[in-house]
């Protein structure tokens, strides 16, 4: 049996991170979470491109635009959908998980889902930094792992 795995180093890697604006108080602790995963992987500071977007709808088209351009090894899609009285989180999850995964298999380059779908506050400010840790520090070590994984294919 011969395992194949990608190894914690970003050394060299060019990294895009797209970030939603809406519920920035969790999106912002995501993105800072993403940027130390990077930057303690030995990604260069210069080698990380953060784009803001509105919300997590939006994500998909700005994604799709950064896997066209190939200017990036990888993409991290961060945002934070939480739940409220109308069914606007249904549209809004669903169709956001929906583009990002269809990028993640079209693109020539790992597309990294990090958008919380929670149904409280308090479940996502657990995981931007809480008790549960960083989701965002969590999709920046997929992108590095992921990376050094399709580099070896």
């Amino acid at each position: 049996m011969i395992k194949h795995e990608g190894k914690l180093n970003g050394d060299g890697l060019k990294m895009a991170v797209v970030v939603s604006r809406f519920n920035g108080f969790v999106t912002e602790k995501l993105l800072s979470g993403a940027l130390d995963g990077l930057l303690r992987h030995g990604v260069a500071d210069d080698n990380i491109d953060v784009y803001y977007c509105p919300g997590a709808f939006e994500i998909p088209a700005l994604v799709n635009k950064l896997v066209d351009a190939k200017k990036h090894d990888a993409v991290i899609c961060l945002g934070a959908v939480i739940r409220g009285e109308t069914p606007h989180f249904d549209y809004v999850a669903g169709e956001s998980a929906k583009g990002i995964g269809q990028l993640s298999i079209r693109a020539s380059m790992p597309v990294i889902y990090g958008v919380l779908t929670t149904d409280t506050v308090d479940q996502a400010v657990d995981r931007s930094g809480g008790k549960s840790g960083n989701k965002g520090f969590d999709a920046a070590m997929t992108a590095i792992e992921m990376v050094n994984l399709v580099k070896k294919l």
